[in-house]
């Protein structure tokens, strides 16, 4: 009997993780995003050096966070409501949104994947990847007033 309460118990404890907050979750890792993005766009503008393995870390890590976004997952039937700025466009074009991040992914792997090896390189790489945030903005999130 205990075995079967200790197992109810863990399985519980498996459900409710796999019930997360999607809206908390793609905020944290927009916010992820944001902050990475920043320092790139710092090193862009000449705010901060061109440090090319500085650079290649940020990156990569642009990547990491890159793949870790699912849009089944973040985005499920349900999660439109409440505190968020995401756009019901999003669910009436779940392809079309899925394109655009894929867009942005492969973007950010073309540019770790060329570790910029000087301002003007990443210069090029960051435009891309610029546009896609843009794209994604204009197109399936709702401006704050």
């Amino acid at each position: 009997m205990r075995k079967l309460v200790i197992a109810i118990s863990m399985l519980a404890l498996a459900a409710s993780a796999a019930f997360a907050d999607p809206i908390l979750d793609r905020q944290a890792l927009m916010k992820e995003r944001g902050k990475i993005v920043g320092g790139l766009s710092k090193v862009v503008k000449g705010e901060e050096p061109f440090d090319a393995a500085a650079v290649l870390t940020q990156l990569q890590a642009l990547q990491a966070n890159a793949e870790k976004f699912d849009a089944d997952a973040l985005f499920p039937a349900g999660s439109d409501t409440g505190d968020t700025t995401a756009s019901p466009k999003i669910w009436e074009d779940m392809a079309g949104f899925k394109a655009t991040n894929a867009k942005y992914v492969a973007d950010v792997k073309a540019a770790a994947a060329a570790a910029p090896a000087d301002v003007d390189a990443l210069k090029a790489q960051f435009g891309a990847i610029g546009s896609d945030c843009g794209t994604c903005h204009q197109t399936y999130r709702v401006k704050k007033g």
